[in-house]
């Protein structure tokens, strides 16, 4: 993945960017890695490295299986402080717990980061992805029915970026990578207000989803329903799967209203009342 050049002002440290980049440098191909290969990953001389895997072990990040250094759980406290901080991720699960019960496939909600979808909540039904999928995972967004939503969302200057920065790969034969035709049929569901993807990331494998937007009808996240074509097709996803999305869209769409003005009801919860749809207002 591609990030965007940092402004390395006054305000810049220098020590922090060492140590995230070493966790960074861990990943399911390297999850135990010796003080020369975190070195090497991390682009850090020996001594740096040394000094980024002693500290974190020391706050319990990292710990060490001689020669090796691994990652400890208490990494992923980093990742969950972001999730508690968002209150569409509390909102949303049970809603999409609500929608695989109600058509008996997957469904995820991600959020845009780049040229890449990350995964903030997923509700699986059943293994049907040959990729592990887990939250923190990302998938480039150009060949996703979630990403092609997030990426709708975006303007014409920021969307030809992003698709520019993408390494727009032919992961099956159906991969659409033609930088004119992704950003037509982008449009195109951003017009129609839903995105479906049929075999593009995954051979076998049909997505479809919508958006998810913030008080100001803002696009914040996007939300899926993922089938398998041995058992579905691309109009049945249509005609059965998508409208009930679209109702747990709306919910979730109407909760974040009704947050972001404080109304809840006696029990304390976040209410959503009948009213106008969200995605509407």
């Amino acid at each position: 993945m591609k990030h965007a050049a940092t402004n390395r002002s006054d305000s810049y440290v220098r020590s922090l960017a060492r140590g995230l980049s070493v966790i960074r440098s861990f990943t399911s191909e390297s999850s135990h890695q010796t003080l020369t290969q975190v070195a090497a990953n991390a682009k850090l001389d020996r001594a740096g490295a040394r000094r980024m895997l002693s500290t974190l072990e020391s706050l319990g990040y990292v710990r060490r299986q001689k020669p090796e250094f691994y990652l400890t759980p208490r990494v992923l406290d980093l990742g969950y402080t972001y999730l508690s901080t968002m209150p569409l991720w509390n909102i949303a699960e049970p809603v999409m717990e609500e929608l695989v019960n109600a058509v008996h496939e997957s469904s995820s909600a991600s959020v845009l980061d780049g040229a890449e979808i990350v995964y903030v909540v997923r509700v699986p039904v059943q293994k049907i992805m040959t990729i592990n999928l887990a939250i923190g995972s990302r998938l480039p967004a150009y060949c996703t029915s979630m990403g092609r939503v997030l990426l709708g969302g975006l303007s014409a200057k920021d969307l030809h970026s992003a698709l520019t920065t993408s390494k727009l790969t032919k992961h099956t034969r159906y991969t659409l990578t033609s930088l004119p035709e992704l950003k037509r049929q982008i449009a195109h569901d951003a017009q129609q207000g839903w995105s479906l993807v049929k075999e593009e990331l995954e051979e076998g494998l049909c997505s479809i989803s919508v958006p998810i937007f913030d008080s100001s009808n803002g696009i914040i996240a996007a939300m899926n329903v993922t089938g398998n074509l041995s058992r579905t097709t691309p109009a049945k996803m249509v005609s059965t799967a998508l409208p009930h999305l679209r109702q747990a869209a709306e919910k979730i769409n109407k909760l974040i209203r009704y947050q972001r003005q404080g109304l809840r009801d006696s029990s304390g919860r976040w209410t959503a009342s009948p009213g106008r749809s969200a995605t509407n207002s």
